[in-house]
């Protein structure tokens, strides 16, 4: 169990994102949730929506994810969020506008923020990792 720890990649842009991962692994629920999550980004967030999804309760989600990711559903899922938009802007090609349409954002300035907000960098810094 200690060598997952171990091998993970410390650079910034991934480090938040390596215990919670591995967190939603060990709980179903979570589990569920994050699959549920990473097929809806698009969609936008409903905690009421996500519930029902999972068969549960909105409370039962909320404190779930309080419980095992120390933060809400929300957060988790503007987690996932921004992995999908660093992956994107790393792999794709595509401009801003286009990435943030893919996780669910009306227009990129949106995601700028987000980004900036959740990593500390923005787009230019995050573009520049790959040279």
């Amino acid at each position: 169990m200690i060598s997952i720890y171990l091998l993970a990649d410390i650079r910034s842009s991934q480090a938040p994102y390596i215990i919670p991962n591995h967190l939603a692994q060990a709980d179903p629920l979570i589990l569920r949730f994050e699959r549920w999550a990473r097929e809806h980004l698009q969609d936008g967030f409903s905690l009421r929506e996500a519930a029902a999804a999972l068969a549960t309760s909105p409370r039962s989600l909320q404190r779930r994810c309080q419980e095992v990711l120390g933060k809400s559903p929300l957060s988790y899922f503007q987690d996932l969020r921004v992995e999908r938009a660093q992956n994107l802007i790393h792999g794709s090609g595509l401009d801003l506008d286009a990435i943030a349409a893919e996780v669910g954002y009306v227009d990129g300035a949106t995601l700028r923020t987000l980004l900036r907000q959740r990593l500390g960098r923005g787009v230019r810094e995050l573009r520049e990792d790959l040279l």
